[in-house]
């Protein structure tokens, strides 16, 4: 019996996963739902932690999905410890070489579970590989996992109000989710922290109540065919090149251009494949605004094995005065754009990508004068041994005209961030070092310090959890 694989592995904020869209009896492959792209590589893999001599020094991340080539294939796929020769989705370097979303061609062999695709985690963090599952009667198989974590966080010259040193849950998620069939669905609920670079830090409570509430996620899906499927509610966006939530990450912050961005969004977003090129398309609140006047797409070509290449723009049709903590009154009315490139090569994944933004001016609604923004951020990984990576970062971001964009008008900042990170089976620790110097910083416009006269932030972190 033949069996096909898909593994998926997602890369930093910008490329989403696939949510759960399976492939049905007689079809090639599985057709991507967020902003996973179709890789094709060929060359010696490993499944469930298991290493060919010549391939890969790490086990691989146990995103699997597969289906027999003549019956219907559940959500976790039969797979074993065997050479493969494999035809893969690849987006960011994992244990399999390096990759984001894997179909791999194999022999059938020994049946073990593999990790579901939801929620997004990028290298160096790893999904369980055998999520709890239950027979729901005609609902079928539903899948519960989720995420524990605390984090510990020091700095100096925090912003006003803000504290020296803080701990606190980063996330106490549970998932439950229907991957498979005409009708998906995916909840994710909890308490949640999301530590940002030059941004003060507040309480995971504080946070929940004031952002996205308790059930962050929640989506249904539904997918008549291989290629094309249609998701309506709570949804990850599809700006920018990180994700929310910490554990989705390789750092424990969050960066200087992930500020400008939208976390999550409420709305419908249709999804695409045709060859080697993935289209999603958005139609939602954009800053969780409640007002459903933005459009956002993104296009992601597999260039071939090693290279991928994510075209992002969305912006707001129509104008929306709202302000609050979750709903910024200039990002929410700008319009934004990405290009992400990721290149993998062995242990290493390098990913470069470059973000402008611009707010026009409109004083109907409280914005005086028109800003604009312009980010570069160059992302790393390496993969040092089977339970230890190094993740990195670092960015530049510039702002012109008179909006307080940034740490003042017309100002512009950069950071390093160093990620050591551990994980064994669904245990991980990781440290964190980050520093931050802004420049033409305007005093009392969110500068770093008491009274807003400080140009710099340097933050030490620690976190660990279980991801179950």
């Amino acid at each position: 019996m033949e069996l096909r694989l898909l593994l998926f592995e997602r890369m930093s904020r910008g490329v989403k996963i696939d949510r759960g869209h399976l492939a049905r009896p007689g079809a090639d492959v599985i057709a991507h739902a967020g902003k996973m792209p179709a890789v094709r590589l060929r060359g010696p893999g490993l499944v469930n932690g298991c290493r060919p001599a010549s391939y890969c020094n790490a086990p691989v991340s146990g995103y699997c999905r597969a289906r027999s080539q003549g019956g219907a294939g559940g959500p976790h796929a039969p797979s074993a410890c065997f050479d493969i020769a494999v035809i893969l989705v690849k987006r960011r370097a994992c244990r399999l070489g390096a990759a984001a979303g894997l179909a791999l061609l194999v022999t059938a062999g020994a049946a073990k579970a593999d990790a579901l695709a939801l929620p997004a985690i990028s290298p160096p963090l790893v999904a369980n590989p055998n999520p709890f599952s239950f027979a729901a009667g005609p609902l079928g198989t539903i899948y519960v996992g989720g995420m524990v974590s605390g984090f510990a966080l020091a700095q100096n010259n925090p912003y006003a109000g803000d504290i020296n040193s803080r701990w606190d849950l980063s996330n106490a998620q549970l998932v439950v989710q229907k991957t498979d069939g005409l009708v998906q669905f995916y909840v994710q609920a909890g308490q949640y922290d999301v530590p940002a670079l030059a941004t003060p830090t507040v309480s995971s409570s504080y946070y929940t109540n004031h952002a996205f509430g308790f059930v962050p996620q929640a989506f249904l899906k539904l997918a008549p065919t291989d290629n094309f499927s249609i998701e309506v509610g709570k949804l990850p966006t599809l700006i920018g090149d990180e994700n929310t939530f910490s554990f989705q990450n390789p750092n424990i912050e969050r960066g200087l251009g992930w500020n400008q961005t939208n976390g999550q969004t409420r709305g419908v977003q249709a999804n695409y494949t045709i060859g080697p090129v993935l289209l999603n398309l958005s139609w939602s609140d954009g800053y969780y605004s409640d007002r459903f006047n933005w459009i956002s797409g993104m296009a992601t070509w597999t260039i071939d094995s090693a290279n991928t290449l994510g075209l992002v723009g969305a912006g707001n049709a129509g104008k929306t005065p709202a302000n609050t903590f979750i709903t910024p009154l200039f990002q929410n009315n700008q319009q934004i754009y990405d290009l992400i490139y990721t290149r993998t090569a062995g242990a290493w994944v390098l990913q470069p990508y470059v973000q402008v933004s611009q707010v026009p001016e409109d004083r109907a609604i409280g914005i005086d004068s028109s800003g604009s923004t312009w980010a570069a951020a160059f992302l790393v990984n390496y993969n040092i041994a089977p339970n230890w990576n190094l993740a990195g970062r670092i960015e530049y971001i510039g702002t012109s005209g008179g909006l307080n964009l940034l740490e003042g008008p017309a100002g512009n900042a950069w950071s390093l961030t160093v990620t050591p990170t551990f994980q064994y089976k669904i245990y991980f620790m990781r440290a964190e070092a980050s520093y931050v110097v802004a420049d033409r910083t305007t005093q009392g416009e969110t500068t770093f310090g008491e009274f807003g006269t400080k140009s710099n932030q340097f933050r030490a972190l620690l976190e660990t959890g279980v991801l179950f």
